[in-house]
């Protein structure tokens, strides 16, 4: 059966991809969870449009974080977070969290992706993260403060 994935499937497909899959494993698992829909014309059609569609958005995306990218070059975004005795984190900050700092205080919307962090982190101080579109970079510090 011919599906068309909706979602990214490990060791099946990614987004909007056309696949052939058993009947069974189409109809009791991809169908069942939302993850795939019968390639139908019409579906493929709608499809091809919202493909596009996304195409065009990221580039948009893409272009207004390259514009923004020189802004946030240099500068500092504070999170508090709380702590044990000995100055560790209880849970680390990982990339939703300083994109989600960056949107409410610099006011641009950075996507999780394009921040480059390792690891999270786990203790208080500051740090020095970058923010990659493409092959061009920013550093900002990220101050990682006792609540």
């Amino acid at each position: 059966m011919k599906v068309i994935l909706l979602k990214d499937v490990p060791k099946v497909g990614k987004k909007y991809d056309v696949c052939n899959a058993s009947d069974g494993f189409a109809r009791n698992f991809l169908i069942a969870r939302g993850l795939a829909e019968v390639a139908t014309s019409k579906n493929i059609k709608r499809i091809d449009i919202a493909k596009k569609q996304s195409i065009d958005s990221t580039d948009v995306q893409r272009n207004l974080l390259l514009k923004n990218l020189a802004e946030l070059d240099g500068k500092e975004i504070s999170l508090k977070e709380k702590t044990n005795d000995k100055g560790h984190l209880f849970a680390g900050v990982h990339r939703e969290e300083i994109a989600g700092a960056i949107k409410s205080q610099l006011g641009v919307d950075v996507p999780a992706l394009n921040i480059d962090l390792e690891h999270p982190i786990k203790e208080i101080g500051e740090f020095e993260v970058e923010v990659r579109v493409d092959s061009k970079k920013a550093k900002l510090k990220v101050k990682i403060e006792a609540l």
